[in-house]
């Protein structure tokens, strides 16, 4: 098997790494693969081959991470999921909110939740009320 072909193998591996993790860093090495791989094909040495992987690799994880982070990585921290996604929203008291009587629970787009006032005053069923905090499966409203 001719070196080149081995840099290529390094490079499809590193690209599928890349693939499953996302974290666009062995994207930097692939890089740096290929190109030796090219080197290598052209008729440099060893030395050169690793020479040419260290500088690209180098290269690409200054100035080409950075900009893939910034541009490519469509997570926002901003975005809320999940439960985190409820507060700030509106429900409807489905079942009174009494804190001495334990009770009281809040529907929110067809889900029910256990519910607390924030202020420990009692909220009567049909209400409408906003999530203001989330404790596990409890939520705090407001009216």
């Amino acid at each position: 098997m001719a070196i080149y072909q081995i840099w290529l193998i390094v490079a499809i591996v590193l690209v599928i790494f890349e693939i499953c993790s996302a974290t666009f860093g062995a994207i930097c090495f692939a890089i740096g693969a290929g190109f030796s791989a090219l080197a290598a094909g052209l008729g440099a040495n060893i030395t050169w081959q690793i020479v040419i992987f260290a500088i690209v690799s180098l290269l690409t994880f200054v100035f080409l991470r950075p900009f893939m982070l910034k541009f490519l990585d469509r997570k926002s921290k901003d975005t809320k999921t999940n439960a985190d996604a409820l507060i700030g929203r509106k429900g409807v008291v489905s079942e009174r909110i009494d804190a001495e009587q334990h009770t009281g629970r809040v529907a929110i787009d067809g889900d029910d939740w256990k519910a607390v006032s924030e202020d420990g005053s009692i909220i009567e069923k049909g209400v409408s009320v906003e999530i203001v905090k989330m404790d596990s499966i409890i939520v705090t409203v407001k009216q």
